[in-house]
């Protein structure tokens, strides 16, 4: 059995740390360079950095802010937004990033995902999915939550393993910053059908919201969180060892 991970995000707009609700009423936060050298110290086993607003105003992400990021770091560090073709790919990894993220840019473009898969491995190949219910059912949004694409997110999932992805990453539309949990139902569906890894994003309000995660999906692989991790309400090395006395395997 493989050990569980925790991964600290930092969600990037105008250089600064931001965190919202259900993706909007965004707050600032801190320095992201500050607060990624404070994850490479607390436990964090993986480090994601999203520039949320690059896709939706149709820019490149910000690489600057990324190489402080990545040179205070020790950790794999995940990147994304603005992510549309091979040399966007090539530009985040010569700026330190281990695995790169891909989400609307592979809406446009599915091919993308494999092309990419190709050229850099599928292990640094990851697909983002944000995810809301709509009419019933799990649709996929894009442009950082913005856009219903109509797309259903148990098919893209799979769609996106198929072409080459070698992670998936899951965030939760409706359950993003209530800090009541992770979106069990969705996790499960879409666990189901995948056999790469799935990290769950959307949710945590607390340590025991780790622990209901790992045991009733056992399929996720990792946790991601922002906020509860910003403002110091969770301590990592905490979280992992209530995790051990759960039973959880966890690097520490």
């Amino acid at each position: 059995m493989l050990a569980k991970r925790i991964i600290p995000c930092l969600d990037i707009k105008n250089g600064r740390v931001v965190k919202g609700k259900n993706f909007e009423n965004l707050k600032d936060v801190e320095s992201p360079v500050e607060l990624a050298e404070f994850y490479n110290l607390s436990g964090a086993d993986e480090l994601v950095f999203y520039d949320i607003t690059a896709s939706f105003e149709e820019r490149k992400l910000f690489t600057d802010i990324l190489t402080q990021v990545a040179n205070k770091i020790f950790i794999p560090l995940t990147v994304g937004g603005g992510i549309n073709s091979i040399a966007d790919f090539d530009r985040v990894l010569k700026c330190g990033a281990d695995k790169v993220s891909v989400n609307s840019g592979a809406i446009n473009n599915p091919h993308l995902i494999g092309e990419a898969a190709k050229k850099y491995g599928d292990q640094c190949v990851v697909l983002s999915m944000d995810v809301k219910r709509t009419n019933g059912k799990f649709t996929v949004y894009s442009k950082g939550g913005r856009i219903n694409t109509g797309i259903d997110a148990i098919e893209w999932a799979y769609r996106g393993q198929e072409e080459g992805a070698g992670e998936l990453v899951l965030n939760s539309i409706d359950t993003d910053g209530v800090k009541k949990g992770f979106d069990l139902d969705m996790l499960d569906k879409i666990c189901e059908k995948l056999s790469i890894p799935v990290i769950a994003s959307g949710g945590a309000g607390c340590i025991e919201d780790f622990v209901d995660l790992f045991k009733n999906v056992p399929k996720v692989d990792a946790g991601l969180a922002a906020s509860i991790f910003h403002f110091k309400q969770v301590d990592i090395k905490q979280l992992k060892n209530t995790l051990i006395k759960n039973g959880i395997l966890m690097r520490i």
